[in-house]
């Protein structure tokens, strides 16, 4: 259904289109209010006042955006103020994200004769493909809890952005920050994910053989 359906439908109290916005929206809404706030079940509580405030304010929605980025507009401003009461919210400037995001020992130096300055030392080692088992459960896993060690801005980026899908534009939005800090924050989440799955396909390679 377009947004236009989806919201009339809302407004006369339709509880199919409720219903299945529930089922389709609560899932993500959960890791990102989860971003925020300090347990599973204060996400959870979180989501529940979101969609009690969607029901209530669907007639306020002007479509100047989508109904999912209203929504999770919705769901970012309610999670902040929780967060900030249990004292987990980082501010998105508090943050010192300078620093290499791989480590610089695994690049040539420049000068002393070494040729090739600033590439690789050793190409990393080449991932299976995803008919060879990239998205098998295990990794799933593997990413997951790589999630759950990433600084919390860099996480929430990295839920919106790639797990979420949302716009560039949209999660600056909602976060209230550039376009700068986002690129940094996505680049750094990304790489350190990346890391974690090479360390763990070097793991593996090393068992099989």
């Amino acid at each position: 259904m377009t947004d236009g359906v989806l919201v009339e439908r809302l407004r006369s109290g339709d509880e199919d289109a409720f219903a299945l916005l529930l089922d389709g929206w609560s899932g993500g809404m959960l890791r990102v209010a989860r971003s925020f706030v300090s347990t599973e079940e204060s996400a959870a509580e979180v989501v529940q006042e979101t969609w009690l405030a969607v029901i209530e304010g669907i007639d306020m929605f002007e479509g100047r955006s989508s109904l999912k980025t209203w929504v999770y507009r919705i769901l970012t401003n309610t999670a902040k103020r929780r967060g900030s009461r249990e004292h987990k919210v980082v501010p998105m400037s508090s943050v010192d994200d300078s620093g290499p995001t791989v480590d610089p020992s695994r690049f040539r130096p420049a000068g002393a004769g070494v040729p090739f300055p600033g590439h690789w030392w050793e190409f990393p080692p080449a991932w299976p493909t995803p008919e060879q088992g990239l998205l098998t459960g295990e990794v799933r896993d593997r990413l997951s809890e790589a999630l759950t060690e990433l600084p919390e801005r860099q996480r929430l980026v990295v839920v919106l952005r790639d797990v979420e899908g949302r716009p560039y534009d949209e999660v600056c939005e909602l976060l209230g920050i550039t376009a700068a800090n986002q690129r940094v924050l996505l680049h750094r989440a990304r790489a350190f994910l990346r890391g974690k799955l090479e360390e763990y396909y070097m793991q593996e390679g090393e068992r099989h053989e």
